[in-house]
């Protein structure tokens, strides 16, 4: 049973689809409008989960020769042999999907619906097929997967576009970048290795530590911005801290770039995430 479980939370990364899931409960909260009942944000939580879960196992599914190339990835239930390929592995990942989309409809809305669609959407066709293994532009457009997230939930809320809520989505697009680069370089031999064009195998480290900090620093100036939309210090407390320890571990990796000072990165991108969605929900629980 437990090995099952385990192969359930890799093959749907429900590591990143509880982070995309968080990104979407900040959309909920920092849009204006209507109180979502529990069984309304319960709904479109899950739909996020296990839209982003049809996207991920679809990754696995599709790069399981891209994975048994690479020592992160080759234990993956695909590129191990512990799952065979079939076409009915597909099918089932497309009615996952379907059925989010209907949740997400159903109780969040179409617009709703439709974001929930287009993050499952750019993670599984756009980053995966078409960018991925092409160019170095892959997870820099495939990180508009988090930002439909944010706008699902705060679609939930009011369909009407809300500044808070596009802010925060932009700064998960500019977001992903850094953070997947950081764990690119770290595990740059494995990315040369399976020929996928992560920056930080194409070009000089100038250039990729570079475009990390900038990414860095743009988004933590962004995160404060919805400070001059009415958020409080319960949020920018936490935003300010998440985005000074980013650009601190940035400028570390710009300085002296190693697997130690990439990682570093990567963890302190998760945490300003973090720190970002607990600004969020912490200003909606406070200010309210």
């Amino acid at each position: 049973m437990q090995d099952a479980l385990r192969m359930a939370v890799s093959l749907l990364k429900l590591r990143i689809g509880v982070a995309v899931a968080a990104s979407a409960l900040a959309g909920m909260a920092a849009a204006r409008g209507p109180t979502l009942t529990p069984a309304q944000m319960a709904g479109v939580t899950l739909a996020v989960i296990g839209a982003s879960g049809a996207a991920g196992a679809f990754n696995h599914y599709y790069e399981r020769d891209l994975d048994r190339s690479m020592r992160r990835t080759r234990g993956r239930p695909f590129a191990s042999g512990r799952l065979a390929p079939s076409v009915w592995w597909p099918v089932g990942f497309l009615a996952l999907l379907a059925a989010s989309v209907g949740l997400a409809w159903g109780t969040g809305g179409a617009l709703s619906a439709f974001y929930v669609f287009l993050g499952a959407f750019t993670y599984g066709i756009v980053y995966t097929v078409w960018l991925k293994r092409r160019t170095t532009w892959n997870i820099v457009i495939g990180g508009l997967a988090g930002s439909f997230a944010v706008l699902a939930g705060a679609a939930a809320v009011d369909p009407a576009p809300q500044a808070v809520p596009i802010v925060l989505a932009i700064v998960l697009f500019l977001w992903t970048p850094p953070h997947f680069w950081s764990l690119a370089a770290a595990k740059r031999d494995d990315y040369a290795a399976a020929g996928v064009p992560m920056l930080p195998v194409t070009v000089p480290e100038r250039a990729w530590t570079m475009a990390v900090l900038t990414h860095a620093v743009v988004l933590a100036v962004l995160s404060l911005v919805p400070v001059a939309y009415g958020m409080g210090l319960a949020y920018a407390l936490p935003a300010a801290a998440g985005g000074a320890l980013l650009v601190t571990r940035s400028v570390a990796l710009y300085r002296a770039p190693s697997k130690a000072t990439a990682m570093a990165n990567f963890f302190a991108s998760l945490a300003q995430l973090t720190l970002l969605v607990v600004g969020v929900l912490l200003e909606r629980v406070l200010g309210s």
